[in-house]
Order: structure tokens, then sequence, then C-alpha cells
């Protein structure tokens, strides 16, 4: 009896030290635009931000996730003293003005970030320049006063115009400055490449498309000009640092399967290949970015964009690539009906841990978090994500270096 006992003992040992740690992206996009998330808006206290931001970051650390993704560079402005572009009017109340007392939020929140043992992906806009042209703040030294030529107005904002080679240079050398100054784990970019149409109005780079001499139709054309920003910028983040990541997040709709039959069985009414330019998969394939986060904002039996069809999909088009699933969690304060459903974001996440190719979730927004919403954040906190998980491994990368 005495033999069994040790035996059953270090079987049970052996067993504890054999398990491997669970590995799953569990992130949380805060976006400052607007201060949709972070700062609150018209706070500009310094003591108050900072202790903000922390609240955040517990919250979502005591839900399970691992990481956060963090607006930095929201429109063609900045979370931190930039040489190239001015603070943000959402730090501050005015675009050009400093924090005063003086910090760096980007350098805070990384080490914050870090303190906690979560990954830090700096979130930021490559087109977008003026949010809103009859409101926004716009310092005399933004880049849209000081290159008036690079940019278009399209509805009541004005984007840099994707085909222009030196605004392309301007944002890579943006985004080069963060890498190469900051402690951060990944560069992110969202959905917004082309801007989404507007009903009876063209985007208006006919004048631009007509200098380039190009013999491309006009929307592969398109699709070439943020091609190359991507490719760039992939060349760019790993000069700087050959372990940081760099990630899009997508709208969840690459094309329809009416469109290509390589599409998703989806009637959106835009998707990014035809509407946003955005060749998210070429980009996969030619391995010019590190993990895919399309935005899977509807749910489970949508009639247009079923989410289980779209989780699906996107498992069989990841080409080597991770993918992280983002979930739509601000839909469950809308009155739609299924996201009053308690079972829904449970659902989504067991759907997609069905999959190997996938390896993980990302949550929008942050905010969403504080309301608890169908008792989500329990249901994350004490079953889903009860077991703490490590970011998923990218074998193509190296390692961070210790010294970071």
């Amino acid at each position: 009896m005495r033999r069994l006992f040790i035996l059953l003992s270090l079987f049970i040992s052996s067993a504890g030290f054999a398990r491997q740690a669970i590995y799953e992206f569990r992130g949380v996009w805060i976006a400052t635009v607007d201060n949709i998330d972070w700062p609150q808006r018209g706070v500009t206290d310094v003591a108050k931000q900072k202790a903000e931001f922390i609240r955040i970051l517990n919250l979502h650390k005591q839900n399970g996730m691992n990481a956060v993704i963090v607006q930095v560079r929201p429109a063609a402005d900045a979370f931190y003293p930039s040489p190239y572009e001015p603070w943000s009017q959402w730090l501050t109340g005015q675009q050009g003005k400093a924090p005063f007392p003086y910090y760096d939020p980007l350098k805070f929140m990384t080490e914050e970030t870090h303190k906690r043992g979560m990954e830090f992906h700096a979130w930021l806009n490559p087109y977008r320049a003026n949010f809103s042209i009859k409101k926004a703040s716009i310092a005399a030294n933004h880049i849209t006063r000081r290159q008036p030529g690079w940019f278009v107005t399209y509805g009541n904002q004005k984007f840099f115009e994707p085909s222009n080679k030196d605004a392309q240079n301007f944002v890579v050398k943006v985004v080069r400055d963060i890498v190469k100054r900051y402690d951060i784990d990944a560069i992110h970019m969202d959905d917004y490449f082309y801007p989404y149409r507007i009903a009876g109005k063209e985007f208006p780079d006919e004048a631009a498309y007509k200098r380039s001499g190009s013999k491309l139709p006009k929307a592969a054309w398109r699709r070439s000009n943020v091609d190359s920003i991507i490719h760039k910028l992939s060349v760019a983040i790993k000069e700087e640092k050959p372990w940081c990541k760099f990630g899009i997040s997508p709208f969840g709709v690459w094309r329809n399967k009416a469109q290509d039959p390589a599409g998703s069985d989806t009637k959106a009414g835009q998707t990014n290949y035809d509407d946003l330019y955005a060749d998210i998969l070429l980009w996969l394939k030619k391995e010019w970015i590190d993990y895919v986060t399309p935005q899977l904002y509807w749910e489970i039996g949508h009639r247009l964009a079923d989410y289980e069809v779209l989780v699906d999909w996107w498992s069989r088009h990841s080409y080597g690539r991770h993918v992280y699933i983002g979930h739509g969690i601000y839909r469950a304060t809308e009155n739609a009906a299924p996201w009053k459903n308690k079972a829904e974001l449970p659902n989504q996440i067991k759907l997609l841990r069905q999959y190997s190719t996938i390896q993980g979730s990302a949550y929008y927004n942050s905010n969403t978090f504080n309301k608890n919403p169908n008792g989500w954040n329990d249901s994350l906190r004490l079953n889903y994500y009860k077991k703490p998980a490590a970011i998923p491994p990218m074998p193509w990368l190296p390692q961070k270096p210790s010294a970071y």
C-alpha cells in the first residue's frame, strides 16, 4: 500500500511538472480617439489620467487579459512626445499642448502594462489626419498645415492620400520612431485604410490616379498603394526591432463568396478587398504581418455575416500567421436581441477554441467592461480566463533581448 502511494505521488508530481502553459492571446482595445476609453473626456489632470489607466489595467488583468491594444496615434497626433506630430487634443484638450505637469503617456503606459505581465500593442491609424474638420483642434505644426497637398477631404474628415509616396514615407518615419524609442511589443493598425464608402460620394483621388500614369484599374491601383505602405512598415519595424510584432485588425469580411469563390459565405455591404482596398490575405501570404485580428462584431447566426461562418473562414486563411478573433462586446450595450443573450460571448469563445489555427481573442472596447455586460467579466474571470495564459509564441520572430 505504501509503495502504491509513493508511485501515485510520483505520478501526480510528474504530471504537474509536465503540464505546459496555456497559450492564448487575450487582448482589449483601449481607444483614445474622441476620448472613447481613455482618458476620460475633459480630464486633463495628469494624476487622474494615470490613476484611471492603472484602474483599467487592473480591471483587465483581473478578467484574465494578457495584452492591451492602446491607440497612441489616432489622427496624425501623438500620445507621446513626437518629433513629427503634435500632442493629441484628446490628451490635453488642445492639439499641440503638452501635458502639465509633464509626463510621457506612452512610456508610462508601457511600463505599467509590463509590470502586470501584459503585452502593450501600440495602435495607430495610418491615414486619418483630421477626425472632424469642423470641430477638431488642429495645431499650427500639424502635418495637414505643413503639407496640405498630401491630403484629401472625404466627408467631414481629412486623410493622407494613400498613393502619395512622401506621405507614405512620413507615416513610416513616425512608426519607426515609436518602435525605436519605446518598449512596445507590437505595432497595431485597425480597419481604416481607404475609408468606408459614403453613399453617393467617391473618394477624391481621380487626379492622383491620372498623375500616377498607372495602367492598373483604379481599384487595383488603390490596393497597390496600401500594399506599398504595409510592406514599408513591415520592413521598418523589423529593422528597428526584429522581435516587435506587426498586426492588422481588419473589417471582418475579406470578400463575399459572390464576389470571389475564395471569399466567405457572407453578404457584407462593404469588404476589405473591394471597398477598403486592403488585401489582408496578400499581407499574410507575403509574411509582411505577424497577426491578424478580424473584427467579427456579429453574433452567431447573423443573416449577413455569421460569426460561426467567419471564424471558420479565417481559421483557414492564416497562412501560418496568428489569428486573434475580434469580439464586439460593445454590442451588449445595444438593444439588439442576440446581444442580450448571456451565452453569446461564451459560445463565441468555445467556437474559436475548436480551431488550432486561431490563437486567441481581442475585445472592443475597454469601457464596455466597466458595465460587466451580461455578467461577462465574471464569465471570463471565473471560467474561461480563470487560468492565466501566456502570449502565443511566434517562432518566426527572434526572442526579445533580456535587456528590454
